[in-house]
């Protein structure tokens, strides 16, 4: 059985509905009872993104413990002296470290979405659609959550506003220049020259973060950085999977009294006078927890790589005895849920390999394999169903796909001095989004369409994606505006009064809904 279903750039396309991605003999199965089989293998899936996410980000915190060393003249003795410094610039780890990696889920699933289509005179939509969606949702609900999550009264601003302003004017510029694409320069048409503009604009991104972070004259707004942490990761690892008792969703305690402060993760990372690096350690579930020096030591990666899989066979923490018998049966379920991710990721090589690298790239290299996945599931809710894939994919796969951002804007909210990474993740997420997530899958294509086709790569329902920018533009001209007024009254961008604190958090989120609300009705033809 054939079903003709509308694709999310308006084109016409078959999608058999015979193929049976989950199990054979599902096709006897009626539409209803397949959406909600697709729909779960869809959200077991995004739980998959969440647990692959850890490894990921355990491999990016060694890569940023990487230094170098540099020679310099001591300008007293005019002797040369040798120093330590990190590889990695605080501004350049936040944009392409941070919200490339947590956005890598929508722009490998962009990318599949291109591939699959490479041949085709059309572009795909699920890609685009997913990236836009996901754009929305990075900036309100992850805004809306992370206004919240500082203690009630506390209020964390961002340290470095001219970093700020540049992610921010390169964020709003990515979707002004997709509309300029879509609409003024060629409508309905993608050159290969605009695809590689696109793609070349990121790097004009980190460039001038660079210079910003830097303060070079007359690329540089003058504005003063206040008590931004200078390491943005630790000197040595406050977590180690082959010696801890502990598996991939632990949670690092906080260290002393005030929370804000030398808090061991990946995101909010200090570093004592003597170089030392604490974590809280629970003793019993009686005993307060206690202070515990992290010391380095040589490790025998064969034998962490070994205790990965067998803390992957064990199912479960230690529980308190404080816990409810529903509290502890909701532990095993989701155990039992997590248990075949956790062996699947159990092979991805220990992050103290190369500094990690290794274990980055097998980390994408999974993110990469759930995303085609998710694509095949898509298609065949969309068959199923009717849906319209661009809906699918700004609402459900927008959301999905963003879980690993949300995730990491809220613990930097919540752990971190400043809210610079928690906002620095939003803002850049949404630029790479743009000339990364949608710039490459049409470059893809656009350069096969050129040398095979000698044809241009065409959208043909570009004015329902450019009617989605237009109002996510005037959306976000909205968040934003209330973020600079809690800035002027409250003085900081996240936390302060709880009460006015809901308040702008609710805000937020009816934002997302008047998107999701008016995209999907124009898309699907109804407005």
């Amino acid at each position: 059985m054939w079903e003709i279903i509308s694709n999310s750039l308006g084109a016409t396309m078959e999608i058999t509905c015979d193929s049976y991605p989950l199990f054979q003999g599902e096709t006897n199965l009626s539409n209803g009872t397949r959406a909600f089989l697709y729909l779960l293998g869809l959200a077991y899936c995004f739980i998959g993104l969440s647990a692959i996410t850890s490894k990921f980000f355990h491999s990016m915190e060694n890569m940023m413990r990487q230094t170098k060393k540099v020679v310099q003249i001591d300008p007293d003795t005019n002797l040369p002296v040798v120093k330590e410094e990190k590889c990695w610039n605080y501004t350049i780890a936040d944009i392409s470290l941070l919200a490339f990696g947590t956005s890598f889920p929508q722009i490998s699933l962009a990318t599949i979405d291109a591939i699959r289509n490479i041949g085709q005179l059309t572009a795909g939509g699920l890609g685009p659609g997913t990236l836009v969606g996901s754009a929305a949702f990075d900036l309100f609900p992850i805004h809306a959550v992370c206004v919240v999550v500082p203690r009630a009264g506390s209020l964390k601003k961002i340290s470095d506003l001219g970093v700020w302003l540049v992610e921010l004017f390169w964020s709003f510029w990515a979707y002004i220049w997709l509309y300029i694409i879509l609409e003024v320069w060629t409508p309905n048409v993608v050159t290969l020259w605009e695809a590689l503009l696109t793609v070349l604009q990121f790097g004009l991104l980190l460039f001038h973060a660079y210079a910003q972070d830097k303060r070079w004259p007359y690329l540089s707004f003058p504005f003063e950085r206040s008590e931004r942490p200078e390491d943005w990761v630790p000197q040595a690892s406050a977590y180690n999977e082959g010696t801890e008792e502990c598996n991939d969703s632990c949670e690092v305690l906080e260290v002393g009294q005030n929370s804000d402060e030398n808090i061991v993760d990946i995101f909010s990372v200090h570093a004592s006078a003597s170089g030392a690096i604490y974590q809280n350690v629970p003793g019993s579930d009686t005993e307060e927890p206690t202070k515990r020096k992290i010391v380095e030591q040589d490790l025998d990666i064969l034998s962490i790589w070994k205790q990965q899989f067998i803390n992957a066979l064990m199912l479960g923490h230690a529980e308190s005895k404080m816990e409810s018998v529903y509290i502890r049966a909701l532990r095993i379920i989701w155990e039992l849920m997590l248990f075949p991710w956790r062996i699947l990721f159990a092979f991805v090589p220990p992050y103290q390999i190369a500094h990690g690298w290794i274990a980055f790239i097998c980390s994408l290299v999974f993110i990469s394999g759930i995303a085609y996945v998710v694509t095949k599931l898509t298609d065949q809710i969309s068959c199923v169903t009717g849906i319209n894939p661009y809906v699918i994919a700004f609402t459900a796969l927008a959301s999905g796909t963003s879980w690993p951002d949300l995730v990491a804007s809220k613990i930097a909210a919540e752990r971190q001095i400043t809210a610079d990474s928690a906002i620095a993740n939003i803002t850049c997420s949404n630029s790479v989004n743009i000339y990364v997530g949608i710039g490459v899958p049409w470059l893809i294509d656009t350069v096969y369409n050129y040398f095979v086709l000698r044809e241009p790569l065409y959208i043909n329902n570009a004015e329902g994606l450019s009617f989605s920018l237009l109002v996510f533009f005037a959306t976000s001209a909205g968040c934003i505006t209330v973020l600079v007024l809690r800035r002027l009254i409250l003085g900081a961008e996240l936390g302060g009064p709880r009460l006015w604190a809901w308040v702008t958090s609710i805000y937020f989120m009816l934002l997302w809904v008047v998107f999701v609300v008016l995209s999907s009705l124009r898309v699907s033809g109804i407005i």
